[in-house]
């Protein structure tokens, strides 16, 4: 197992239209540090208003070079909140790496500092 860590920067960006139920957005994020690379993808966010309750999905290509290593890759987000806690799963799609990070798994977690936004990633990619 590998770890890598850094920020990066997003941008999202609303693409659905104002009477449609569910929010669409477009993602696009810098990544910095162990990971260099940017990413481009969508978001579907939705909830409860009544009671606070919040979901949201997204898949985004990352294209560029882990620790030196080029390529690509897809990840796939799952985020809810709720009046029990948050939990937010961000993995690697299996078999999504192209290149040098063909066969790239795991998984990245999103931390929020100050406006912040911090990445760590626990991954393996084979010899």
């Amino acid at each position: 197992m590998f770890h890598a860590a850094g920020d990066f920067e997003v941008t999202l960006k609303p693409v659905s239209a104002a009477d449609e139920g569910l929010m669409r957005m477009s993602i696009d994020k810098q990544f910095h540090g162990d990971l260099e690379a940017t990413s481009v993808g969508q978001m579907m966010a939705g909830g409860n208003e009544a009671n606070g309750a919040r979901v949201y999905v997204a898949l985004e290509t990352v294209t560029g070079a882990l620790k030196g290593r080029k390529g690509s890759f897809i990840l796939a987000h799952r985020g809810t909140m709720s009046a029990s806690g948050q939990v937010l799963s961000v993995i690697i799609v299996p078999d999504s790496g192209t290149d040098e990070l063909k066969g790239i798994a795991g998984n990245l977690d999103i931390d929020i500092h100050d406006g912040k936004h911090f990445y760590t990633m626990d991954y393996t990619l084979p010899d």
